[in-house]
């Protein structure tokens, strides 16, 4: 994390674990708002790539689910990274920006997928690194959200996927895969107008932690790939179609072959649905789960997070 965005968190309440901001001092209150106020998030646990250089394109084009070249600086998409068997390393949320790619994933997974992507770079003209640091991120949602990004900016993004850019900020406007989601707003900007900016939103919306955004994430029926479940789907189990996340029409790209089979020859035999545990004790992304009566595992959960009703 940003060493001086940490400070400024710090001084306003936060609770730190790495990268993580786990609460401003009371997570229950915070999931309440959650669901049915405004409230205000950082990003920094998420992690954020920048590709860079004359081949980007050309070379994210062969890497990723989706079609990048669709990308014109006004709109993300997500997509999925996966191996040669079509199954997932890494969901991404990926934009233009002036002359750069970016691509957003669980933090957990930077290194790695850096690491992975650089090994095919070769003689592209082509550049990586991690600006996780240098770019601010904030989430804000709640039915309020769009009146309280227009007392800030001049225009706010209103269509899914839309993204404007401003002086000082850019706005994502966030898609929703479940009926009568909360809107919700990303916020990229630099360390020197991220301080402002938050004490403006502020005003009118909760300040809270990173498990009231993941709710969040889930309730609007988004997936995200972690070092537990890296290789355990192929795309469509975690609904990446259904999330405009695959292109069947573009070139070929690590995985293809697998990721096309199971959409025109195939039947996908898993698929994603919200579904809410009762225990006392958190079950983890990657476990397993059980019929009443059976002893073999007939799924397996993708994303948890904790529930403002109680359980998960």
């Amino acid at each position: 994390m940003n060493p001086q965005w940490q400070e400024f968190l710090n001084t306003h309440g936060a609770s730190m674990a790495g990268d993580h901001v786990m609460d401003f001092g009371d997570s229950s209150a915070e999931l309440q708002a959650a669901s049915n106020s405004n409230v205000l998030a950082d990003l920094s646990h998420l992690g954020l790539l920048q590709i860079d250089g004359a081949d980007a394109t050309t070379f994210l084009q062969g890497q990723v689910t989706n079609d990048v070249s669709q990308l014109s600086g006004s709109n993300s998409h997500y997509a999925g990274y996966c191996t040669a068997k079509g199954r997932l390393l890494a969901l991404f949320l990926v934009f233009a920006h002036h002359d750069h790619l970016r691509l957003q994933l669980n933090g957990a997974l930077m290194e790695s997928v850096m690491k992975r992507l650089k090994m095919y770079v070769l003689r592209s003209k082509v550049s990586i690194s991690d600006v996780s640091d240098s770019i601010i991120r904030l989430g804000l949602a709640g039915k309020h959200s769009t009146e309280a990004l227009q007392q800030l900016f001049s225009s706010v993004p209103q269509q899914a996927h839309e993204l404007i850019s401003h002086e000082n900020a850019t706005l994502l406007r966030l898609p929703n895969a479940m009926a009568n989601s909360t809107p919700r707003y990303e916020i990229f900007t630099t360390p020197e107008h991220a301080q402002a900016i938050w004490l403006q939103l502020k005003q009118g919306a909760v300040p809270a932690g990173a498990a009231s955004w993941e709710w969040l994430e889930i309730q609007a029926g988004i997936p995200d790939i972690e070092p537990a479940t890296q290789e355990a789907f192929v795309p469509q189990m975690v609904n990446l179609d259904a999330l405009g996340g695959i292109n069947f029409k573009k070139g070929c790209y690590t995985g293809q072959e697998i990721v096309a089979r199971t959409h025109y020859l195939g039947k996908v035999k898993r698929r994603t649905q919200l579904a809410h545990i009762a225990a006392s004790e958190a079950p983890k992304p990657g476990d397993d789960i059980f019929s009443v009566d059976g002893n073999e595992p007939v799924g397996k959960l993708v994303r948890v997070a904790t529930a403002p009703q109680g359980g998960f």
